[in-house]
C-alpha cells in the first residue's frame, strides 16, 4: 500500500488526503501511466471507504440522487449542501 493507512489518519488528515487525491484525479487519468492510475484508484477507494465508514449518516443532497436528478430541469445543476441550507 502507498501512504499511511486511512484508518490511522485523523479526520482532518483524511479530509486533506481526499481533497488532494480528488484534485489530482483528472491529470492522473489523462497523463498517468496505467500503473499510476491503478495505484491512484486503489488509494482513492481506500480513502473514500474510510470516509464512508466514519460518516455513515453523512448529509446527502436530494439533487445528487437518481430521483433528484430526474426531477431537475435539463441544464440545471444539482444543489449542494450549502445551497440547500440557504433555502
Amino acid at each position: 500500500m502507498t501512504g499511511v493507512s486511512p484508518s490511522r489518519l485523523d479526520d482532518q488528515q483524511l479530509m486533506k488526503e481526499l481533497a488532494t487525491i480528488h484534485r489530482t484525479r483528472h491529470d492522473t487519468l489523462l497523463y498517468g501511466s496505467n500503473d499510476a492510475l491503478r495505484v491512484h484508484n486503489e488509494r482513492m477507494a481506500q480513502l473514500e471507504g474510510e470516509y464512508l465508514r466514519r460518516n455513515p449518516r453523512r448529509l446527502v443532497s436530494a439533487g445528487r440522487t437518481r430521483e433528484g436528478a430526474r426531477e431537475r430541469v435539463c441544464g440545471e445543476t444539482a444543489p449542494g449542501p450549502v445551497d440547500r441550507m440557504a433555502t
